[in-house]
């Protein structure tokens, strides 16, 4: 038997609920137990995602990382409730994944694997970050604003009286990934722009490595290169902070919020990207009263993702 001195494995800390986290994105899988009410992480864990190597070793990878934090909650004394997926693809209002695009676990039993570890739920990347600042970060002062990703993709979610809008089929959060068509009236030419292609962290690296002998790894590195004085850097900041702003802007004018919320592993690097970016939205804001509202970073930071993860099970259940 259980001496009375012992912590209940079967209940969670005090009043707090536990639940695994996973902010699964394109460049890295983010996972921590987190406790609730308080949002407090107690272990935290973030590998390489690779997603080149197909969705069934990614697969693997993030029941791993679920396995060990559960092991570190059971050393804990604590029951995991849920497992909350923040994963990079389309996911409808039945948590169900319903595109292939980076993560390739459509056609795999994906959930079913994780629901051995604990009963599991997905959502989308943007709209997890989106409902953590809600609760805890910079949306708590908000009644509707807009949390926009940056990294390496491109994504947004409306966040109305704190709850993520998803749209009629869960689609509500694309705004980097639509060709953005546009024809010059002097010359005739059609540019069709993907803004991901342009503005996302891969695209700086690639655009960059493009027109130097020393390639670089990451839209950090960039960033870094900008700072330090790289006048090619900081042409390919300019141009890509713009074109978000750009889209940034639209939405502000199509959604009215009251304010911006950037999160993602680009969008938190600040520097020129940040600053081209802000001037940019400004501009292309149309209302006067719109033109000047809170344009801010995300309180959470880079532990958004897995905060929100672990929040859609505590609030929503598995």
């Amino acid at each position: 038997m259980r001496a009375s001195g012992e912590p209940n494995p079967r209940r969670p800390i005090g009043d707090e609920i536990c639940t695994i986290g996973i902010d699964l994105g394109g460049t890295k899988i983010a996972a921590g137990l987190v406790s609730f009410p308080s949002a407090k992480i107690l272990a935290r864990e973030t590998i390489p995602t690779l997603p080149a190597r197909g969705g069934e070793a990614v697969l693997n990878d993030t029941v791993g990382v679920a396995r060990r934090l559960q092991n570190h909650a059971a050393n804990l004394g604590v029951r995991v409730q849920g497992i909350g997926v923040g994963i990079a693809e389309l996911v409808n209002l039945q948590g169900e994944i319903t595109s292939d695009y980076l993560i390739l676990w459509r056609k795999l039993p994906a959930r079913e694997t994780l629901s051995q570890i604990a009963p599991t739920r997905f959502e989308s990347d943007a709209r997890a970050p989106a409902l953590a600042e809600a609760l805890f970060g910079a949306g708590r002062s908000f009644k509707h604003f807009v949390y926009v990703t940056v990294g390496t993709g491109i994504s947004y979610c409306l966040v109305v009286e704190g709850q993520p809008y998803a749209g009629a089929n869960g689609h509500a959060i694309i705004v980097g990934s639509g060709v953005l068509t546009s024809e010059c009236e002097k010359c005739g030419t059609v540019q069709d722009q993907v803004l991901e292609e342009f503005a996302a962290g891969p695209s700086l690296v690639a655009r960059y490595n493009h027109r130097v002998a020393t390639p670089v790894t990451s839209g950090q590195e960039v960033v870094a290169a900008a700072a330090a004085g790289d006048g090619i850097a900081e042409q390919i900041l300019r141009s890509a902070g713009s074109a978000l702003g750009n889209s940034v802007g639209f939405l502000i004018n199509v959604l009215d919020p009251a304010a911006v919320i950037v999160g993602g592993g680009l969008g938190l690097a600040g520097g020129l990207y940040w600053e081209s970016f802000v001037d940019s939205t400004r501009r292309h804001v149309w209302s006067a009263v719109s033109k000047t509202l809170p344009i801010v970073k995300a309180e959470l930071g880079s532990e958004a993702g897995l905060i929100g993860a672990a929040a859609v099970v505590w609030k929503r259940g598995p």
